[in-house]
C-alpha cells in the first residue's frame, strides 16, 4: 500500500514476476490505483489470481474481474463484507452495491489513525475486544473513537434475506 509504505509495486513489475514463475500466484493489489489493477487483470497469466488489499476499492476491483480480497472491515463486518464479495463475485451488482454502501461512511474512520487502531476500535465497540494496542503502535484516541462509532451506529443490521444472499 503506497499510503504505508510510501513505494508501489508498478504493474510491469508484477507482471514480469508472475510470468517469471508459476509459484507467483497471487498479487494484493492495494495500489489504490484502478487502472493499475485493470492492466494487472488484463495481462497477468492465467495462474494469477488478483486480490483486492484496499476496502473502498473492493466492489470496482471485483466488477473489473478481481478474485477476491484480504479485508481489513470483515474482521467487524464478516457477513456484510463476504457478501458484498458473493454476490459481486455472482453478478448480483444490485446486493453488492447494497452491502458496500452500508460499510462505505466506517472505512475512513478505520484508517484515519493508522492500521491496526481502526479496526481494534471498531471491534471495542462491538463487544469483542479492547481497542489496546502494543508499542510502538498505538489505540484509536477518543475523538476518533467517537466518530468510529458514529459511523458504525449508521450500518444497517445485516439481512441476508433483504440482501440477496
Amino acid at each position: 500500500m503506497p499510503g504505508r509504505t510510501a513505494s508501489n509495486v508498478t504493474c510491469d513489475t508484477i507482471l514480469r514476476l508472475a510470468n517469471a514463475s508459476p509459484q507467483f500466484i497471487a498479487v494484493k493489489e492495494a495500489s489504490g490505483d484502478l487502472v493499475q489493477g485493470m492492466r494487472i487483470m488484463k495481462h497477468k497469466p492465467d495462474h494469477l489470481l488478483v486480490l483486492s488489499g484496499d476496502d473502498p476499492l473492493t466492489l470496482p476491483l471485483l466488477g473489473c474481474g478481481a478474485d477476491g480480497v484480504i479485508s481489513v472491515i470483515a474482521n467487524a463486518y464478516p457477513a456484510h463484507f463476504s457478501g458484498m464479495v458473493d454476490s459481486a463475485l455472482r453478478n448480483d451488482m444490485a446486493t453488492a452495491r447494497r452491502l458496500n454502501e452500508a460499510l462505505l461512511d466506517v472505512h475512513p474512520h478505520l484508517y484515519a489513525e493508522g492500521n491496526p487502531a481502526g479496526i481494534k476500535g471498531a471491534l471495542e465497540i462491538l463487544g469483542f475486544c479492547s481497542r489496546e494496542t502494543r508499542l510502538p503502535l498505538t489505540a484509536l484516541s477518543e475523538t476518533g473513537q467517537e466518530a468510529l462509532r458514529q459511523a458504525m451506529s449508521k450500518v444497517p443490521a445485516f439481512q441476508p434475506d433483504l440482501m440477496g444472499c
